[in-house]
């Protein structure tokens, strides 16, 4: 597991708790894209046996816990939104390098990276909810954020050396805290 070199403020939290219901939408969105992801790493990269085994488990877990969200959407009144660019991603996907080897390697570490922004930003959800359901979900989504983070790491370790790794998770992890202190803080999950 890997540090953050920004710690969410929370002037995030109180962002999220004041539009609750747009940060479900959100969130929902979140995991369907992420589900997205890992059926593209896997369709991307056929050859690699650990790879595509993680990353089917990866896009069936990150569907049920959409699955989860719609349920509680649902429940609320409110209906998941329209697919929108996450700016966070946007500019993150912008560090990507050309080249097989440095696309893959940087594919991984971003994954795992935004995975690890997520299990921050879960677990600050959970901590800021009152005791109930609501609080237990969000902190069991922020334990599988922190699984994923991981998941993300080791597979690069599996194909790359582990110097290259490190060194290039580092200068990832920078880019990363540039862009996401420069984004409002809204009801969103980046």
């Amino acid at each position: 597991m890997f540090d953050l070199k920004y710690k969410t403020p929370f002037a995030w939290t109180e962002a999220v708790l004041a539009d609750f219901d747009s940060f479900l939408i959100d969130h929902a969105a979140a995991e369907k894209k992420a589900s997205g992801m890992a059926m593209s790493m896997l369709s991307h990269y056929p050859d690699k046996e650990k790879l595509v085994k993680a990353m089917v488990n990866l896009s069936i877990e990150e569907m049920t816990h959409f699955r989860q969200v719609i349920k509680i959407l649902y429940k609320r009144g409110l209906n998941p939104g329209s697919d929108t660019k996450d700016e966070y991603v946007n500019q993150f996907r912008q560090h990507f390098r050309k080249g097989t080897s440095e696309y893959m390697l940087d594919r991984l570490l971003i994954g795992g990276i935004i995975e690890a922004r997520g299990c921050e930003r879960f677990g600050l959800v959970s901590q800021a909810l009152p005791k109930g359901p609501m609080k237990n979900f969000y902190h069991a989504i922020a334990e599988s954020e922190a699984d994923h983070q991981d998941l993300f790491v080791d597979l690069a370790l599996e194909y790359f050396p582990k110097e290259m790794v490190y060194q290039r998770l580092d200068e990832l992890l920078d880019a990363e805290a540039n862009i996401i202190a420069t984004i409002p803080h809204t009801a969103a999950l980046h």
